[in-house]
């Protein structure tokens, strides 16, 4: 039936669902899970999920080696729910703000038989909500028609392909000709701009920058980070080369959300550095998708860039999505004494030329 929504819709749908707290049912084969991330969990619906079977809390391995979890299934680990655990325990498991406060969390007992792929799809879909990748997760073979139904496959970490919306002039500091694209996913996620400056030759390597929005950064002034003189900079230099394309997508604090973004500064506060914070919520060093700004170029007809960055992973990505990367361009700025500690740990851990 076409009017039944496709399965990006499907995704969509769920994402939201999950922010508000209402549980998604996975499938798999013969398989079937309800789940609910534990950062939206209410006491009535774990209630609820007891009376369905016997839950467990889903994180992933980063968090589990905080806790001194062991995790048989490799990317994750399934804690066992104790009779006594109820929503605080759970939340004081998933959230790292509570490890000072609430450190007698364990010792924790995993799961080491049984499959994992619907734990591990709703820790995806979880992250994909820019939620903490923590979920309660319970088997069940009820019928729960009212709630969204995903299958579970290989691509829904992936992002939805990208259509372009619209274009408008907007002349800028740096440079009158200025123009702004503005690309919609066809998932339901953050939609992604394009700054063209001037008219940049399509058969020629344009300069280009690939920047991930930074509300503290590009829009406060933040100086816990370099991101807004990495912006501006970029900018201009576009500006007194006469083109350019600058590529803003929202993919904030490094693709986990700012509010988990501002989890990771309380753990820094705390004398965590920048990857120890994201491993102790859960997440990787860096869960950007770059390969969204590749598909933006193409579809704006480039095939090769002057790449402004520091970070050599971009290179990589963008040679692997079929656009050649003729020249890596140096934009080292934005160095102060508060993010010189964060920068230096960027170079030493994340591989950034700094």
């Amino acid at each position: 039936m076409v009017l039944a929504p496709t399965s990006a819709e499907l995704l969509a749908r769920a994402r939201a669902d999950l922010r508000m707290g209402v549980p998604v049912v996975l499938v798999s084969g013969a398989s079937r899970g309800l789940f609910i991330p534990a950062e939206t969990l209410t006491a009535e619906r774990f209630s609820a999920l007891r009376e369905i079977g016997d839950p467990v809390l889903a994180i992933t391995t980063r968090r589990a080696e905080t806790l001194k979890a062991r995790a048989y299934d490799g990317d994750l680990a399934r804690v066992v729910i104790p009779d006594s655990g109820d929503i605080r325990w759970i939340k004081a498991v998933a959230d790292p703000a509570a490890d000072l406060s609430a450190p007698m969390k364990g010792p924790l007992q995993t799961q080491r038989d049984g499959a994992a792929a619907l734990h591990r799809a709703a820790i995806l879909l979880s992250k994909s909500a820019r939620l903490l990748p923590a979920v309660v997760v319970v088997e069940t073979s009820v019928s729960l028609n009212n709630l969204t139904h995903i299958p579970v496959s290989s691509d829904m970490a992936g992002h939805g392909a990208l259509n372009a919306v619209i274009s408008a002039r907007v002349p800028l500091a740096v440079s009158k000709a200025g123009r702004v694209h503005v690309f919609r996913p066809d998932d339901g996620g953050e939609e992604h701009y394009a700054v063209e400056i001037g008219n940049p030759p399509r058969d020629k390597p344009v300069l280009s920058r690939l920047h991930s929005a930074c509300f503290t950064g590009d829009l406060l002034g933040s100086l816990k980070c370099d991101c807004g003189p990495q912006l501006y900079g970029a900018l201009a230099q576009m500006g007194e080369e006469g083109a350019g394309v600058l590529l803003y997508l929202n993919q904030e604090g490094r693709g986990i959300g700012l509010a988990n973004k501002m989890r990771a500064y309380s753990l820094q506060d705390q004398g965590f550095d920048t990857v120890e914070a994201n491993h102790r919520l859960g997440f990787e060093d860096d869960e950007r998708d770059f390969r969204i700004g590749a598909e933006i170029l193409i579809k704006l007809g480039f095939s090769a860039v002057r790449l402004m960055t520091n970070n050599p992973a971009k290179v990589s990505m963008m040679e692997s999505c079929e656009i050649k990367v003729e020249e890596r361009v140096p934009l080292q700025v934005g160095r102060n004494p508060l993010n010189a500690a964060y920068l230096d740990t960027k170079a030493k851990k994340s591989g950034h030329i700094l």
